[in-house]
């Protein structure tokens, strides 16, 4: 299997960022970690071999990103406003530094954002703020709204609320998006929403769903036995749905 690694400073960030490439071509796939996780974490948990056959067929090829959540949601030590801003920050990397770099290496117009867990939540958001970049979305046992207390996960703002903050949670800025072009570029991509019936997250997974068909968006949603938070049924699930 083709692996790559990249290290560069990210002037978005003022930090050094790394990442894995995954294959030579096919269909782009940005994929984000799960909480305050690393960007090796998916080859070490066996979920790249598990789509091995996909990525040595030429039929996707992977960009795993890092991720800085403990500098921004889970970064308890500063004020909320810092967390979001940080986060933003982090959207700024990844749009114009590691998605240039996408498009370096892959021809694809448009990019799949797949994440398991946190990484859903990074997924579906960028994706559905900036659907003209994207044409499919897969979130697996994703949390979509990061200010709603599901026990035993806290608000991650602190009770802190903004545009900035309403703007980066999907579950609240769907039902009073408006804008024809956002929208008719979610009415074209694919979305797959993936939870376990005894995750805590199923609802949050219902209301985005639920929403997406509200606006007219066509999605699929899919339950899984038991909570199917851990990378043993995500090894299953990546083949199926990436």
């Amino acid at each position: 299997m083709h692996r790559e690694y990249h290290k560069w400073h990210s002037d978005h960030l003022g930090r050094e960022m790394e990442l894995l490439i995954f294959g030579t071509g096919g269909r782009a796939v940005l994929l984000f970690p799960t909480r305050m996780a690393r960007f090796y974490d998916y080859e070490n948990w066996g979920i790249i071999h598990a789509l091995s056959s996909q990525i040595n067929n030429g039929e996707i090829q992977l960009f795993c990103v890092d991720s800085i959540d403990g500098e921004s949601f889970y970064n308890h030590s500063v004020f909320p406003s810092v967390r979001i801003d940080r986060h933003l920050q982090y959207e700024a990397y990844l749009l114009n530094e590691v998605i240039p770099l996408i498009h370096q290496k892959n021809g694809s117009t448009r990019l799949q954002s797949v994440g398991f867990s946190m990484g859903a939540y990074h997924a579906a958001n960028i994706a559905l703020k900036h659907p003209h970049l994207f044409n499919k979305i897969v979130g697996i046992s994703g949390r979509y709204d990061l200010t709603q207390y599901i026990h035993p996960f806290d608000d991650l703002m602190s009770g802190f609320r903004s545009d900035q903050v309403y703007h980066n949670m999907p579950i609240q800025f769907l039902p009073h998006l408006h804008d024809s072009e956002q929208l008719n570029n979610m009415h074209a991509m694919e979305i797959i929403l993936v939870v376990g019936k005894e995750d805590p997250f199923l609802e949050s997974n219902k209301s985005l769903s639920n929403l997406l068909w509200e606006k007219g968006i066509n999605n699929q949603f899919y339950v899984w036995k038991e909570k199917a938070h851990r990378p043993y049924y995500w090894r299953m699930m990546a083949p199926l749905y990436i």
